[in-house]
């Protein structure tokens, strides 16, 4: 056994760990675990542990199940939330076949190769999302209701938030996650926790962990948390805005940025962000991948809706950030359609291809808009060349279906499989009869 790998051995029995989780993703974004006791992870970072692919949605069929999943030792966690004779840590894994192949269908494994990619063309990819949730305690019977009563950065020294939010921050810190801000958020019950950018695949790493982090905690304070993108009618949903920038391979220099340019963007910027416009249709099937998510997507809810980017405006797909004298490497887009239901392996993997194509192919960004543009008419819209995102999950996917880049970025196995299951929910959801329609149309058809 490596140095590495007896090193965090040692490191786990001092941090008193009984069990450890070895966790995959599936291709809808939910994570699987396998626990092992403490005495079984040497064999495990020696020869990986086997399981049936074939039980994983989007793995493997039936007749090829076989598969083992090697645990990556740098993603190794104490969960702080545990103790005693229960301390548990995680380790992330990744999938392979067994040949000793990785597993093409693998969502980590997709994230991976496409920052292979953009390594080979002598760039890195670095994000940091803005996860949006709402907690709810469960008031009279089991409907759920948010627990306070605050707006948009509001204090209250009475308001459980405020308490919630710092014990997830703490979680997060002890995980080794560094959070660099906590606030309520616009509607009630809604919260934002931000955390420091990284290289793409550590950020990935750190929302999934984010998400369970966040539950956990909640669950302690007996309380309900939810990253669907639109829980209540009627009010803002909850995003995840993700902030990108691409550096040199050293991680020294931000290519995104030109001193000489008024948004101090640089060409290769601006490329990304064509790239990322021309497949914003097709993209918004990954980063905004359920039924629910389109709920979200509409005009008057500070939801992007419009494909178009600017600065100053926040109706605008992508966003460029200010930034202040001697913070260079800030220089940065914000992408605003993602939401937290996405496979934030897959969604990270199809925005990185979809800008690497802008650079590759050199695209040129349309004007910014700057204005809002909920208020632009039908005919300025069509004027100045703006497109909308899909309505709906169902148009989102014929669209992906007709974008073979990011069908390619997936690969053959992940796309089919992510399809396949989103095609699934789409079917189900168009055949169900909802309260709305059966108090809309009861007595009046």
């Amino acid at each position: 056994m490596g140095d590495e790998k007896q090193e965090l051995l040692e490191r786990a029995r001092a941090d008193g760990v009984q069990f450890v989780s070895l966790q995959l993703t599936d291709v809808v974004g939910a994570i699987k675990n396998i626990t092992v006791p403490l005495h079984k992870l040497d064999e495990a970072l020696e020869r990986g542990i086997w399981f049936d692919g074939s039980s994983i949605q989007g793995f493997a069929r039936i007749y090829e199940s076989d598969m083992y999943m090697m645990p990556d030792v740098s993603t190794y966690r104490v969960l702080p939330w545990t103790e005693g004779d229960h301390r548990l840590a995680r380790i992330i894994c990744d999938a392979f076949k067994p040949d000793g192949t990785p597993f093409e269908g693998d969502p980590r494994g997709v994230l991976k190769r496409v920052l292979q990619r953009a390594q080979a063309m002598g760039l890195r990819y670095y994000t940091s999302s803005e996860p949006e949730f709402f907690l709810f305690r469960k008031d009279q019977g089991a409907e759920p209701v948010p627990h306070d009563v605050g707006g948009y950065f509001d204090f209250s020294p009475r308001d459980l938030a405020s308490e919630v939010r710092q014990d997830i921050i703490l979680a997060l810190e002890a995980l080794g996650i560094e959070v660099e801000r906590g606030h309520h958020e616009v509607a009630t019950g809604q919260h934002e926790i931000n955390f420091k950018y990284a290289d793409a695949l550590e950020s990935a790493d750190n929302l999934m962990t984010f998400k369970y982090t966040v539950k956990a905690v909640a669950q302690a304070h007996d309380l309900y948390a939810t990253f669907m993108p639109k829980p209540i009618a009627g009010i803002n949903g909850s995003g995840m805005h993700t902030h990108q920038s691409i550096f040199d391979p050293k991680g020294d220099d931000n290519l995104f940025y030109d001193p000489n340019d008024s948004y101090h963007l640089s060409p290769l910027a601006y490329n990304f962000l064509a790239g990322q416009l021309q497949h914003a249709r097709a993209l918004a099937a990954i980063v905004a991948p359920t039924v629910n998510s389109y709920k979200r997507l509409v005009p008057g809810y500070e939801a992007p809706v419009y494909i178009c980017w600017g600065q100053i405006n926040r109706s605008a797909l992508i966003r460029i950030p200010r930034y202040s004298v001697g913070r260079e490497k800030s220089t940065r887009m914000e992408l605003r359609c993602p939401d937290s239901s996405s496979n934030i392996y897959l969604a990270t993997a199809a925005m990185l291809a979809a800008g690497l194509d802008g650079i590759e192919r050199k695209l040129e960004a349309p004007a910014p808009i700057e204005e809002s543009a909920y208020e632009l008419t039908e005919e300025a819209l069509h004027e100045r060349s703006i497109g909308t995102l899909p309505g709906s999950l169902g148009e989102a996917l014929a669209e992906l279906e007709r974008d073979p880049l990011l069908c390619d970025a997936l690969g053959e196995r992940a796309y089919q499989a992510f399809v396949r299951a989103k095609r699934r929910e789409w079917n189900e959801y168009r055949l169900q009869v909802t309260p709305w329609e059966w108090s809309r149309y009861f007595e009046v058809v």
